[in-house]
C-alpha cells in the first residue's frame, strides 16, 4: 500500500480515499464512484476497527462480507482495495498499541460521544493511521454519520493533516431508510418499521416551520416511540457546524436534527437538515 501511494505521489497523481468497515452497500458505492470521478487513483479500505466499539457484542455482530465487498469495488473501478489485519493497523495488537489521545473538541462529547464513550477517540485513531498510510488528497465520508464528519474535521485540523474532507449525501432506500450495514441485522418485521425514522424526521421539517424547536423535538420522539419495537436513544437539534444544541430556530443559519433509534437491538442513526443558509 505504501509503495503504491509513493508511486502515485511521484507521478503527481491525486488520491481519493474512502475508509469503510465493509459490508458495503449502495451508500458506500456512491462515495466510491465520486472518489473515482474526482481523482486519478482511488483507494478503499475495508477494516472493522475494534477501537471504536465500546460494546464487545456490537463488534462481534458487526456484519462482514469481504468477498462481496471486493466484487462491488472492482465493478466501481477503484485502483486498490486495502483490507489490513488488525496487527497491521495496531502493531503488537490492540491492547499493546501506543494509544494517542486526540483533541477532538466539543463535537466529540455530545450525542454519540455521550452514549458511546471512547467511540470517537477510536475513530480518530484509526482514521489518522489510515491517512498516514494512504496519504490521500481527498477523503470521502457519508453524511449519515454527520457527527463523525465534524469530529474528523477537528482531528485533521488539530493534527495538521493535509487532506480535503468531502462530505457526501445520505443514500436511502425507496422507503426512505438510510442505507447502513446494520440494516442487514434487522428482522423482516423490523425492516418494515425502520423507515418510520426518516418519515418522522421528514414530516418534522414542515412541522418546524410554525412550531418551536422543543415542540418539534418532542413530536419526533413521540412519533417514533409509538412504533412497536422502536425506541429513541436521543434526538438533538443542533448547530450544523458546532453541534451545540439550539433552542430557537433563529440561533443558527444551519440547523440539523441528529437521531439514534433502537429498532429491537439494532442501533440506527439518521439526520435531517432543518435550515441551511450558509
Amino acid at each position: 500500500m505504501e509503495t503504491f501511494v509513493a508511486n502515485a505521489h511521484k507521478k503527481g497523481q491525486s488520491i481519493g480515499f474512502v475508509p469503510t468497515m465493509g459490508a458495503l452497500h449502495a451508500g458506500h458505492i456512491s462515495l466510491v464512484e465520486r472518489a473515482v470521478a474526482e481523482n486519478d487513483v482511488t483507494v478503499v479500505s475495508v477494516f472493522v476497527n475494534p477501537t471504536q466499539f465500546n460494546n464487545p457484542d456490537d463488534l462481534a455482530t458487526y456484519p462482514r462480507d469481504e468477498e462481496s465487498d471486493f466484487k462491488l469495488l472492482a465493478q466501481a473501478g477503484i485502483s486498490v482495495a486495502f483490507a489490513p489485519q488488525v496487527d497491521e493497523i495496531y502493531p503488537g495488537g490492540v491492547e499493546n498499541r501506543h494509544k494517542k489521545t486526540f483533541n477532538l473538541g466539543f463535537a466529540s462529547s455530545v450525542m454519540e460521544g455521550k452514549y458511546r464513550p471512547g467511540h470517537f477517540q477510536g475513530v480518530a485513531e484509526v482514521v489518522s493511521r489510515l491517512f498516514g498510510i494512504v496519504r490521500p488528497t481527498r477523503a470521502y465520508f457519508g453524511e449519515k454519520d454527520f457527527q463523525q464528519i465534524a469530529v474528523i474535521r477537528n482531528m485533521v485540523e488539530t493534527e495538521g493533516i493535509n487532506v480535503e474532507i468531502v462530505p457526501c449525501p445520505i443514500k436511502r432506500g425507496d422507503d426512505g431508510l438510510a442505507l447502513s450495514s446494520r440494516n442487514a441485522l434487522l428482522t423482516p418485521a423490523q425492516r418494515n418499521v425502520a423507515p418510520e425514522i426518516h418519515r418522522a424526521l421528514a414530516q418534522s421539517v414542515q412541522y418546524a416551520k410554525d412550531h418551536s424547536v422543543k415542540a418539534t423535538h418532542d413530536t419526533v420522539v413521540e412519533q417514533i416511540n409509538a412504533v412497536p419495537d422502536m425506541q429513541v436513544e436521543y434526538f438533538e437539534i443542533v448547530d450544523g457546524r458546532t453541534l451545540l444544541p439550539v433552542e430557537e430556530w433563529s440561533e443558527s443559519p444551519w440547523v440539523v436534527g441528529c437521531i439514534t433509534v433502537y429498532c429491537g437491538k439494532v442501533r440506527l442513526i439518521d439526520n435531517i437538515c432543518y435550515k441551511k443558509t450558509i
